[in-house]
């Protein structure tokens, strides 16, 4: 699951960064409103994280114009001010959760959770595909062979993959995808992930495998 943080506190962004990404997040870090819509609209991100005091764009005002543009992701707004009348403004705006400074991360991986499921139960907290399974829970890969606790990207990679079966997942959407649209990272270490995941498929005597289409990208296909 990929997530965008926009919080002009650099030390809090940072801490909340790897909070995320030690729980199986793959997280951006934004530090104003404008940035925030500007990332919004060139990747795909399942939850967004907003600050309500931002310079240049305030959260809600990037609130009110995601939804304005239809835009249905879950948003959890952070705020420094506990009053009534701001939670009260952030939800009628279209925010699905508020959590006040300071915080617990404890909370604040429930509330994301929590914001997160309704979109998770509509295709149940498993993927299958032949004879393996991706829990999202506990992020274990299983098949008539056993099971592996996948790490953070291994788990992203194999979860595009069976959410689209048999279709190619072009190289450069993996990293937009995982690593971010700005990454600078190379193709080669999407081969390297893609190594991995063949390798732990080979070692539960899955019935699938990860096909290479030639300078295009990977698909997970039934063996025949």
């Amino acid at each position: 699951m990929r997530i965008l943080l926009a919080e002009d506190e650099r030390s809090l962004s940072r801490a909340i960064i790897a909070l995320l990404e030690k729980n199986n997040y793959s997280a951006d870090a934004v530090y104003d409103g404008v940035e925030a819509l500007e990332y919004l609209a060139a990747a795909n991100y399942d939850a967004v994280i907003l600050d309500i005091m931002m310079p240049k764009l305030d959260g809600l005002t990037v609130l009110r114009k995601l939804r304005e543009q239809g835009s249905h992701i879950p948003v959890l707004l952070l705020t420094a001010r506990s009053e009534v009348e701001d939670k009260v403004l952030g939800l009628d705006t279209g925010a699905n959760d508020y959590l006040t400074k300071p915080f617990a991360t404890a909370e604040l991986l429930a509330r994301i959770r929590a914001m997160t499921r309704s979109n998770a139960a509509q295709n149940s907290s498993r993927l299958v595909f032949g004879n393996v399974t991706l829990d999202q829970t506990t992020f274990e890969l299983s098949a008539p062979g056993g099971s592996f606790r996948l790490a953070n990207k291994e788990y992203q990679m194999i979860e595009m993959l069976m959410r689209n079966p048999g279709q190619v997942i072009p190289t450069e959407r993996f990293i937009e995808k995982i690593w971010g649209y700005d990454s600078d990272v190379e193709v080669n270490v999407v081969w390297v992930y893609i190594s991995y995941l063949r390798k732990k498929l080979a070692a539960l005597h899955a019935d699938i495998q990860i096909r290479a289409t030639r300078n295009t990208g990977y698909s997970l296909e039934e063996m025949k």
